[in-house]
């Protein structure tokens, strides 16, 4: 019954501030035709935080801008949880009511995951990545999968840019962890401009070698990059090597690395410096002028 009023809860919470929520594809999403697991979301006492999983439907919630406030742009976020859930408060929700508080179209971006056989994706995902071998094997399909989510929210944002009330020129992506993966597929693979952002955040992300490895699009696309030191997956060292990337590349970029936070900290608080993040990345839009 507790498990039952938390989900009817967050549905509600869904209701109260998302506008839209849509289906990415007609049917079912191409390549998992014969997934047959069922999406679910509930509140996770490991992560302490709501999560979605078993996502086989890809779809976006869109918060609409502070009317008073909107300047057209639109900001897709991409929510982490190790390919297993999607931490959809913490690093989605919270982040897009912010954004929308502050003038910007935000939109929550629910992508493809690996199938959770249990009802705790988080306790699953830590015994998957005992094994980090094993695990990126098995997550280098999702991982693609993601990514062609992206791409087609990104697409389906600009075709439909008039009745959004945003400029399709002044889309960007963040996203958390797993979810800053997903929205460098969009930087790195875009096969043209239609798919291509103008500008992405990276949070607590771990980009892998091979988009390490990958020439960044000649065209400008301002990162902005935060991490803490003390993150538990020792992410942070990637974070920096993003940074260095887009500086050989001459392409515009900001880095911040708090010395306390952990991995995960998102939207949460806890009462250090890292809590302020969110202001400093809306400092950042401001000087780009896409807030």
């Amino acid at each position: 019954m507790k498990k039952i009023f938390i989900a009817l809860f967050i549905a509600g919470m869904y209701n109260a501030y998302a506008q839209k929520s849509i289906p990415l594809y007609k049917g079912k999403a191409p390549g998992t035709e014969n997934w047959t697991q069922k999406e679910a979301q509930q509140f996770n006492e490991l992560f302490k935080t709501e999560v979605v999983f078993n996502v086989t439907q890809p779809s976006i919630l869109v918060f609409e801008a502070d009317q008073s406030k909107a300047n057209g742009t639109v900001i897709v976020i991409a929510p982490g949880g190790g390919f297993q859930s999607l931490s959809i408060k913490r690093e989605g929700i919270d982040m897009a009511k912010k954004l929308a508080e502050n003038g910007i179209t935000a939109v929550v971006l629910k992508y493809r995951l690996l199938e959770t056989k249990s009802n705790d994706p988080a306790k699953e995902m830590m015994e998957n990545i005992k094994d980090r071998k094993a695990f990126d094997a098995k997550t280098a399909p999702i991982k693609v999968m993601a990514g062609d989510d992206i791409k087609t929210a990104i697409t389906y944002i600009r075709t439909h840019a008039k009745e959004l009330n945003i400029n399709p020129e002044k889309l960007g992506v963040i996203g958390f962890s797993a979810g800053a993966s997903v929205i460098l597929e969009s930087v790195f693979h875009s096969k043209d401009a239609a798919t291509l952002p103008n500008f992405a955040a990276s949070i607590y992300g771990g980009p892998s070698q091979e988009i390490l490895d990958t020439e960044i699009p000649k065209s400008p696309l301002p990162l902005f990059i935060c991490a803490a030191s003390d993150d538990q997956l020792k992410l942070a060292p990637k974070s920096v090597l993003l940074c260095n990337k887009w500086l050989e590349a001459g392409q515009p970029t900001e880095l911040h690395i708090y010395e306390k936070g952990g991995h995960g900290f998102g939207m949460g608080k806890q009462n250090l410096p890292v809590d302020k993040w969110s202001d400093v990345y809306l400092d950042w839009l401001r000087f780009h002028k896409f807030l």
